[in-house]
């Protein structure tokens, strides 16, 4: 059979080739109905599907592939569906971060190793996002995202409740006797009700919206309802839109430039955006071999303030987000104030600042103007640098409590969140509201996979006193649904030896976010005593062998996006040899 097409259309090496690898290819795939004229050149699409029961945030985008593939028809391209792996923080054990990279890999060799000339990414819960733009990176195929949406907003008692930020409220709220266990059971039947990702702007909502600032989304299609019908036209369209896409040989090295990085830095500050998605562009940055530093996430905020007020910063929900003109709006504004690279290539083969031209705002409350914002300039995430934290931390201001943003008390020190939770509720549990809480060992390699624990429940004896926050630190990482004042992605982690390993109860810690300082008030000779004094923790049988030795083998600290060493880089399309 001779098969049309580009000679350079990597699918036509499968079902173009002639003789018996040919036949070997076409026959087999025939198998599921189609027929001869699928194999005439035309694109062939893979449509990567995160889709699992196992992961709820996924378990509706085997309808939104039915969506891409109608798409892809109507372009006059050939779809196939193929799995990938899923991840979701709401039942993976010990957290889903640990899978991130795999779901990266999994993605890059499937869409390597198969006849594909293009293709779609669907991703939901918040480490499908990244993995999956990570794995078409490193490929450097034309690819587009489809994120599944967030939920419709919770309901309860005549009020909102955001997925994940309610969590810990209710919790506070039960253990301060404020809300019986009964009426919590209630309440967590009205967090989550229907298909789709948090629709707080946590990390999910947060990564979504940073596809779509990177350019690697459609344009308006992050904030649309999982279950909103323009949810599945906006993956019609990218079905449609890809295939024109290997048409113009447009890939993710020509959108995922420099410019596209600061942009979605800029987009996170404003939306009040996760802390985790600091560890995810290093990590896809790095994918394409772009510079890219902490410091430039400090820097490239201090003009921004944050104008989308969304919970756990502000009062609304995605729903709202989306209705009163989503991240287009966003992004206008920041083009209207020069902080914009408005000729970013986007998916659609177009500036980013063409794109978001003429968007319109619908209700200025959620997504509030330039000279209104819901936080002043610079309260985006801010990086700390000092004695504890040589690589650098992270907090979210727009979070965490004004009053302890400068702050000095005596460390509390446990060596793995499940040390802290063993004596928070206890009534005699030596500890005061003025103290910061130093939880350790939830480092990448420390855990491993860096969960997010950082912002454990305030002490249940001071929650009854009318305490809401306290200074935390951590190695570990928070939900972007989470709040407080919490020092995030300490680097080095303690479980390599950083400094935070070399606390003890009673030492002093100063934090001042507006200097962006973090310090161990211990002398310099003390800690090189202490340090000489450190051990590596014990291993469980677990990490001495399989994936989890890979993993804490490979893995980078933080400040590089806990990427494995051996996967920075791009290593292209290059089709695989033929063994028929």
């Amino acid at each position: 059979m001779d098969a049309q097409g580009p000679p350079t259309r990597r699918s036509r090496h499968w079902f173009g080739a002639e003789g018996r690898s040919g036949m070997v290819y076409r026959s087999w795939m025939r198998n599921q109905g189609h027929g001869p004229e699928v194999f005439d050149g035309r694109p062939v699409i893979g449509i990567a599907s995160t889709w699992s029961e196992l992961a709820p945030c996924n378990a509706h985008l085997d309808r939104v592939a039915e969506s891409v593939k109608r798409g892809v028809w109507q372009a006059g391209g050939f779809p196939l569906v193929f799995p990938v792996m899923a991840t979701g923080e709401t039942l993976m054990r010990p957290t889903a971060m640990l899978y991130r990279n795999l779901v990266a890999m999994v993605g890059e060799e499937l869409i390597r190793a198969n006849p594909l000339d293009g293709v779609v990414l669907l991703s939901g819960c918040d480490k499908t996002t990244p993995g999956l733009l990570m794995a078409a990176a490193s490929v450097d195929l034309p690819a587009v995202m489809v994120t599944g949406g967030p939920m419709l907003n919770g309901k309860y008692q005549g009020g909102d409740v955001g997925s994940g930020t309610h969590v810990w409220k209710f919790e506070a709220e039960v253990k301060a006797g404020r809300m019986t266990v009964d009426e919590c059971h209630v309440a967590e039947g009205c967090m989550a009700r229907s298909n789709g990702h948090c629709m707080t702007m946590g990390t999910a909502s947060t990564m979504a919206c940073l596809a779509e600032a990177l350019g690697m989304q459609l344009p308006g299609s992050a904030s649309w309802p999982a279950v909103d019908s323009r949810r599945y036209e906006t993956a019609q369209a990218a079905g449609r839109r890809i295939v024109a896409m290997v048409e113009e040989d447009l890939r993710p090295s020509a959108v995922l430039t420099r410019a596209a990085f600061e942009n979605a830095i800029r987009a996170n500050a404003a939306i009040g955006g996760s802390t985790n998605a600091v560890l995810h562009l290093l990590a896809l940055a790095g994918r394409v071999g772009v510079e890219l530093g902490l410091d430039d996430f400090d820097a490239l905020i201090r003009q921004v303030p944050t104008l989308v007020d969304l919970m756990p910063s502000g009062r609304f929900l995605m729903e709202d987000f989306c209705y009163a003109g989503g991240l287009p709006v966003v992004l206008r504004r920041l083009a209207e104030a020069g902080l914009l690279h408005g000729d970013a290539v986007t998916v659609t083969g177009r500036g980013i600042g063409t794109e978001v031209a003429d968007a319109a705002c619908w209700n200025d409350e959620v997504i509030r103007p330039w000279d209104s914002p819901l936080q002043a300039a610079g309260s985006g995430t801010a990086v700390l640098a000092g004695n504890l934290c040589p690589r650098g931390a992270v907090l979210k201001q727009s979070a965490a409590s004004p009053h302890l943003l400068v702050h000095e008390g005596r460390a509390v020190v446990f060596d793995s969140p499940e040390d802290y939770h063993a004596v928070c509720d206890d009534e005699d549990f030596d500890v005061a509201a003025d103290d910061v809480i130093v939880v350790r060992g939830a480092g990448p390699k420390g855990y491993p996979g860096m969960p997010e624990v950082a912002n454990v429940p305030i002490p249940t004896r001071l929650l009854r006193q009318g305490v809401t926050d306290m200074v935390r630190i951590s190695d570990g990482r928070m939900s972007g649904t989470g709040f407080g004042t919490v020092v995030l992605h300490v680097s080095p982690e303690a479980a390599v030896g950083g400094p935070l390993a070399l606390v003890r109860t009673g030492d002093r810690i100063r934090l001042d976010v507006p200097a962006r300082t973090l310090d161990l008030l211990v002398s310099e000779n003390e800690l090189a005593e202490r340090a000489a004094d450190w051990t590596e923790p014990a291993r469980s049988a677990a990490d001495r062998s399989g994936y989890r030795w890979l993993y804490r083998a490979h893995v980078q600290q933080a400040d590089l996006g806990a990427d494995f060493d051996f996967l920075t880089g791009s290593r292209g399309s290059e089709v695989p040899r033929d063994s028929h």
